[in-house]
């Protein structure tokens, strides 16, 4: 775990835990009997610490999370690092981040390359960095560089590090370790990060909140960074550490961190396939193909292009396919504008892409992506003629929302190679992919399909088939519920605003403006059979219109729309319904529970491996606020049987088709949880 090797009078200390030499009990207490010995070695007059491998150190060991922490603590073991007579210097390359940078801040010296990432991310945990990096990093940048790093969890380069001063100097990735020893000899003595005081604005804290408010409101971890850091301007170190472990446990003890770091654990467990081999080799994907320049086709494609993949895409006419391909580089070119790429980047992307209206074009694909608009037919005749043109092993996937990957694969003599690859829109932003795994989807087509979703940088989260899989149809009773309360009494206002004040990014009915208030509608203005055919009958198509629920400005903000209000006033007049007062709490039963109801039926049929998987979906998908775990966790912290008693109170309102979930009540009667184990 550690190696220690002497150069001349330095001692060197390196971090050896693969893979990413995380801060293990093993760790800590070498460190911290290597520095000790190293006091008491006349021949060692510099001590360097530094990584083995790809980087220095990327914090606190994950596996111990949620267990008694054994002794040396990290802060333990920094302020021994401090506290040493002799100078310490920390060499860093890669990544350092958390506890990792905590360890350099103890350092008296700090070298990096360039490259390297710095950052302290516990905010993305719910918890603030608890080993002195809220009371050194502010000693060493200022106050506001400081709370910018550690309110938004995000890593700067070594260069960037430098010109703040948390880095001394910059040197090359290969001379790193022979400049760093060569430094470290120069050293007499050590200078000590905790003697610093913190110079500061008066309002400068003031002037954070007031800017970051949006980003923080709400959070409890800001919050508690932000008191620390300002303990960093008035305390000496020994105190505003103190309150800085108070804080910390602070948060530790707190539903929101519980949440966050349920949602840091569920991600990766989403990545395993309970019933797979781990040894299942994977099928090679160099080239993909993607068929359907659109709005879906051209983001998926960019995916593959950012991850230097081939992608040849396949367009029925020269228009759209120029339209499609325009659209990428539109959107490559506008990144670079924002300084997230380089021209040259932009180039290298838009080379590897190959425009055809030749459909044999897929014929070396190793990948086939469909993204043409949600129709069985179309579909199927689509994969029917991939079947005779794609090689051997290349595996088919549909990107459809909706509809069976089962039926769909039929149409081919190989059904084995076919998939789900749900993308969300915009497909090159959004994290979310659903693999969908048909009943005779291959074990390898299945493992490919995760390892090629992570390798363009998405979320992947196995569903099996059914309607709308897992997310869009746990949307469904939500959005339905939503319809039913608007001819009910309810206003969309109301309805959106008790979701956006949970935390969401916009309520049910602005989410049906944005995505487009007439999807699936079947285009006959004479055909009023819901309130969303009346809306449609009259051009209210949403966000794209102008109006949809509401009424939208050149930006596409939203405001109450007195049209759109008549319309829902006359169709619940031709309906026969008297409009009633209806709650808040009513709204969240109707749009809320009613989404736990479907995900435990979703649990029970198998289409989801484990609860924590829907929360993934949801996070990731839909802008499930993620401080609040996901709905499958949220609602077995708010109290599955709350849950239960909610939706029986409400099920003559929730229409002839629901059904409480029999997974739901027997979690609530016995205290489990919904994946069937004891809760607590």
């Amino acid at each position: 775990m550690i190696e220690t090797h002497r150069h001349g009078p330095v001692l060197s200390i390196q971090i050896a835990n693969p893979p990413v030499n995380a801060l293990s009990e093993a760790v800590r207490r070498g460190i911290h009997q290597a520095i000790e010995a190293a006091q008491k070695d006349d021949g060692v007059s510099a001590i360097l610490i530094h990584g083995g491998g790809r980087m220095f150190c990327a914090g606190a060991d994950i596996t111990e999370f949620g267990k008694p922490l054994a002794e040396p603590g990290l802060s333990t073991v920094i302020d021994a690092i401090e506290a040493s007579a002799k100078p310490v210097v920390a060499a860093i390359h890669g990544s350092a981040l958390g506890g990792g940078l905590e360890v350099a801040l103890g350092a008296h010296y700090r070298i990096a390359t360039a490259s390297a990432k710095l950052g302290l991310p516990e905010v993305a945990l719910g918890l603030l960095p608890g080993a002195g990096g809220t009371q050194r990093l502010p000693r060493l940048i200022g106050v506001s560089a400081a709370l910018d790093m550690i309110v938004s969890g995000t890593p700067i380069s070594g260069s960037k590090a430098q010109e703040l001063g948390l880095i001394d100097r910059i040197v090359a990735e290969d001379d790193l370790l022979e400049e760093a020893v060569a430094f470290a000899a120069t050293l007499k003595e050590p200078r000590t990060t905790g003697e610093r005081t913190v110079a500061f604005e008066a309002d400068e804290f003031d002037r954070f909140v007031e800017h970051n408010g949006r980003k923080i409101n709400g959070l409890d971890a800001p919050r508690a960074c932000i008191e620390a850091v300002r303990a960093a301007t008035t305390l000496p170190l020994a105190a505003g550490q103190e309150r800085e472990r108070a804080l910390f446990h602070e948060l530790m003890d707190g539903a929101q961190s519980r949440a966050l770091r349920h949602a840091f654990f569920a991600e990766r467990t989403a990545a395993k396939i309970d019933d797979l081999p781990k040894d299942v080799a994977l099928r090679p994907v160099g080239k993909v193909g993607v068929i359907g320049a659109g709005t879906m086709g051209g983001g998926i494609s960019m995916n593959f292009l950012s991850a230097g993949i081939p992608v040849t895409i396949v367009e029925m006419a020269q228009e759209a396919l120029d339209r499609g391909t325009g659209l990428i580089r539109q959107n490559y070119e506008a990144t670079a504008a924002k300084g997230r790429m380089t021209n040259a980047q932009v180039e290298a992307a838009m080379a590897l892409l190959t425009p055809t209206l030749d459909f044999d074009a897929l014929a070396d694909c190793d990948l086939v992506i469909e993204a043409v608009y949600e129709n069985m037919d179309v579909k199927k005749e689509i994969f029917a003629r991939l079947d005779g043109i794609a090689r051997p092993g290349a595996i088919l996937a549909s990107n459809t929302s909706y509809l069976s990957i089962d039926e769909i694969a039929q149409a081919t003599t190989r059904p084995q190679d076919v998939l789900g690859l749900h993308f969300f829109s915009p497909a090159n932003i959004m994290k979310l992919v659903e693999v969908v795994r048909g009943a005779q989807t291959a074990p390898d087509v299945l493992a490919t399909g995760m390892s090629v979703a992570r390798k363009i940088g998405k979320v992947p989260v196995v569903s099996g088939v059914c309607f709308g899989f897992i997310g869009n149809r746990i949307l469904d009773p939500r959005l339905e519920g939503a319809m039913d309360m608007l001819l009910e009494g309810a206003t969309p206002e109301q309805i959106d605003r008790v979701s956006v004040a949970f935390g969401m990014p916009m309520g049910p009915l602005q989410m049906i403006d944005l995505a487009g208030v007439d999807i699936g509608w079947h285009r006959d203005p004479t055909r009023i059979e819901s309130l969303r055919d009346a809306l449609n009958a009259v051009g209210r198509w949403g966000q794209k219109a102008g109006g949809g629920f509401y009424d939208y400005d050149g930006k596409r903000r939203p405001s109450p729309s007195p049209a759109a209000n008549a319309i829902i006033d006359e169709y619940r007049s031709r309906a026969g319904i008297t409009p009633r007062a209806i709650s808040d709490k009513e709204i969240m039963v109707r749009t809320m529970h009613v989404m736990v109801n479907e995900g435990a039926k979703i649990l029970s049929e198998g289409i989801a491996q484990r609860a924590s998987d829907i929360d993934i979906v949801w996070i990731y998908g839909y802008g499930w606020p993620r401080h609040t775990g996901g709905p499958m966790f949220w609602a077995q912290q708010t109290g599955l049987s709350h849950v239960v008693s909610a939706l029986e109170r409400h099920a003559d309102r929730l229409g002839d088709d629901f059904s409480l979930s029999p997974r739901l009540v027997e979690a609530a009667r016995n205290g489990l949880t919904l994946d069937g184990k004891q809760a607590g």
